[in-house]
């Protein structure tokens, strides 16, 4: 059985408002829930996570009943760090599950349903699996103040994917600052990460620029 766990704990503050940001509404409906169809576009056999702040849990059962939303998840509390909260995703998963589990932001709706599939497909073999994008602006190194080759960098997107099994005891090791996705976590364990072509649309909402740009992409 497969998983994804969605990790949405934004607060909004770069949003400039109350609402944080997965909540707000692109197209007539919430970020979160776009993202949420898109993975059950992929599988309806996929079992979903949903990770939220407790204090936002209320606000998202209302919102569910005010846009009739019944796609069945199961909610997890949010934690302190992103670490945390998908280790209390990752609580959720039977311990003695098998199959690929994905982590996905909340604020990532136009991730494509070929991307998906080729990140659950490649991790199945190959066990840690992220989606990237070529760089294509040009990059500059702020400590030497000299150009780099873009070529020698890519953009890093999810759903993240990994072995069930290999994501729970990465997931066991101390927390680190270091630990910046789910991808850093699993090589900090030891275990290499492979990457496959993401698609450039697979956008994150952070900013009321970022909002504008995901209306156009609808």
């Amino acid at each position: 059985m497969d998983y994804i766990i969605i990790v949405a704990g934004g607060k909004g503050l770069r949003m400039g408002g109350d609402i944080p940001k997965q909540f707000l509404p692109i197209g007539g409906k919430p970020v979160l829930m776009r993202t949420l169809e898109r993975f059950h576009e992929y599988s309806k056999d996929l079992q979903i996570i949903l990770v939220l702040p407790k204090a936002q849990q209320n606000y998202w059962q209302q919102l569910c009943e005010e846009y009739s939303f019944k796609i069945e998840i199961r909610l997890a509390d949010g934690g302190e760090t992103r670490f945390h909260s998908v280790q209390n995703g990752l609580s959720l998963i039977p311990d003695d599950a098998e199959g690929v589990v994905g982590v996905h932001d909340g604020v990532r709706p136009f991730v494509s349903v070929d991307v998906i599939r080729a990140c659950y497909d490649t991790a199945r073999t190959r066990q840690a699996v992220i989606p990237v994008t070529p760089v294509v602006e040009t990059l500059r190194h702020i400590p030497t103040q000299k150009n780099v080759l873009r070529s020698d960098y890519c953009m890093v997107q999810t759903p993240q994917c990994f072995d069930i099994q290999l994501l729970k005891a990465a997931n066991k090791q101390p927390y680190s600052d270091n630990f910046t996705d789910d991808a850093s976590v699993v090589e900090a364990y030891g275990h290499e990460v492979t990457m496959v072509e993401g698609n450039r649309e697979n956008i994150k909402i952070t900013t009321p620029f970022d909002l504008k740009i995901a209306e156009t992409l609808l």
